[in-house]
C-alpha cells in the first residue's frame, strides 16, 4: 500500500518519540518505531521498556496496517529532505521504500507483532489536570538537582507526591536539594511516586509553554500523562525517596536578600579559577558585604564583592559553586532569599514572599 505525507507533517511526531530511542540496544526492535495506520490516522510509537512515547497525525489511509522501521533512520532521512518535500511511503511484507522527488531508500523493517508495546494500567489511583506551562515550570525549577547514575537508584529521578491540596516535586543528589510545590484548584487523593530521569527530561522537552491541559494519572507501578497530541507512559522507580522535609532547614537567623543575576554574573567569574576538581567556592558574609573567593592548585585567585543589607553574625562558608550556579540559572526570580545558620552548616534559598520552593545545599570544606 502507499502512503503520501508532506515532510512538515511527518517531522514533528517523528521528533517527538525518536529521543527515547536507544541507539544501541540487545533486543534490536527497539530501535525501531512501531507505525500503526488506522480510521485515517498514523500513530508513532517508541519505548525503551521503562517509557513508552505515542503520537499521532491525521492522513488518508486506504487500508489498516502495522509496521516497524528504524527510528533514526527515517528521522534521518526525512529532516535531510528538502523542506516543500511530499513523502511517499510504499509498504510491502518486511520493507518500506521512501521516495521524494529524486530521492528514493529502501529500508527493512521487523515484525510488528513483536514489537513490545506497553499496555496502560487501568487501576489509576489519582488523576489530575494541570496547565502544561505551570507543570513544565515546576520541573525545570527542580530537576537539575536530580541525580546521575548515583548507585542510590532512586534518587535518579524525581519525587512527585500528592499531598493535601499540592502537588510539590523534589529533586536530590544527596548533596543538596530542591523542592517546589503548586497548590490544586481540585484537591485529590494522595500519591507519591518517583519518575525516572530520563522521563523528566522528555517531560521538560515536550511541554507546551501555554495553559492547555496536561492529564496525569497516577497507578501502583506507572504514570501516565496525556497532553497535546502524546500519550507517555513511564514506569516508576521502586525505591523509598529520602525525607526531604527533614533535610530543609528552619530557623535561619542569618538572611540576606540579593538580586539574583547579578549574584549569578560574579559566581561565574569567581568559579574561573575554582579548583577543577573540587569547584569550591568561598562565601564570606559579613555586614552589608558579600565576598567570593576562590582558589585552585596554581595558587591563583579570584575574588568578588557585592553590597548587601546584612546585619546578622560573620558565616564564611564553602561551596561546590556549581550548586549554587544550578539554582542562579535555573529560578526565574529577580531576587533571592539566602539564609545560614552558622559557618558548618546548610544554605537555604528561597524566593522572597514564596513558600512554594526552597532549595537547600551542603557546606564542603575548603
Amino acid at each position: 500500500m502507499n502512503i503520501k505525507i508532506d515532510r512538515e507533517l511527518l517531522l514533528t511526531p517523528l521528533g517527538n518519540v525518536s529521543g527515547i530511542v536507544e541507539k544501541r540496544h540487545a533486543l534490536p526492535i527497539l530501535s525501531n518505531l512501531l507505525l500503526e495506520g488506522s480510521q485515517g490516522k498514523l500513530k508513532f510509537t517508541a519505548t525503551d521498556l521503562e517509557m513508552q512515547i505515542s503520537t499521532h497525525i491525521k492522513t488518508e489511509l486506504s487500508d489498516d496496517f502495522q509496521i516497524t522501521l528504524s527510528a533514526k533512520k527515517l528521522f534521518d532521512i526525512t529532516r535531510a529532505l528538502p523542506e516543500d518535500s511530499k513523502i511517499d511511503f510504499q509498504i510491502e511484507e518486511n520493507k518500506v521504500t521512501v521516495k521524494a522527488k529524486k530521492s528514493r531508500f529502501n529500508l527493512q523493517t521487523l515484525p510488528p507483532q513483536d514489537y513490545p508495546v506497553m499496555k496502560k494500567e487501568e487501576n489509576e489511583a489519582v488523576e489530575l489536570i494541570l496547565p502544561q506551562k505551570g507543570f513544565k515550570a515546576l520541573l525545570k525549577q527542580v530537576d537539575f538537582a536530580m541525580a546521575q547514575q548515583d548507585i542510590r537508584y532512586y534518587l535518579n529521578g524525581l519525587l512527585i507526591e500528592v499531598k493535601e491540596k499540592n502537588i510539590n516535586i523534589v529533586g536530590t543528589d544527596g548533596h543538596r536539594l530542591s523542592f517546589t510545590s503548586l497548590e490544586l484548584t481540585n484537591p485529590t487523593k494522595a500519591a507519591q511516586v518517583i519518575i525516572p530521569r530520563k522521563t523528566v527530561v522528555e517531560l521538560v522537552k515536550l511541554l507546551n509553554d501555554n495553559d492547555d491541559p496536561l492529564e496525569i494519572s497516577f497507578s501502583n507501578n506507572q504514570v501516565n500523562f496525556k497532553f497535546s497530541d502524546i500519550d507517555l507512559i513511564t514506569k516508576v522507580i521502586d525505591g523509598k525517596f529520602p525525607d526531604y522535609s527533614r533535610v530543609i532547614p528552619e530557623g535561619h537567623e542569618n538572611v540576606f536578600n540579593i538580586d539574583r543575576a547579578l549574584l549569578l554574573e560574579s559566581m561565574l567569574r569567581a568559579s574561573i579559577l575554582s579548583n577543577d576538581k573540587y569547584r569550591g567556592i568561598r562565601m564570606v558574609v559579613e555586614e552589608n558585604n558579600l565576598r567570593l573567593v576562590s582558589n585552585n592548585s596554581e595558587q591563583e585567585q579570584a575574588e568578588e564583592e557585592l553590597e548587601i543589607e546584612y546585619r546578622g553574625e560573620k558565616i564564611d562558608i564553602g561551596f561546590n559553586v556549581t550548586y549554587l550556579i544550578d539554582v542562579l540559572m535555573n529560578i526565574q526570580s529577580d531576587k533571592l532569599t539566602i539564609a545560614f545558620n552558622d559557618s558548618s552548616s546548610s544554605c537555604l534559598v528561597t524566593i522572597p514572599n514564596n513558600k512554594k520552593y526552597k532549595y537547600v545545599v551542603m557546606p564542603m570544606r575548603i
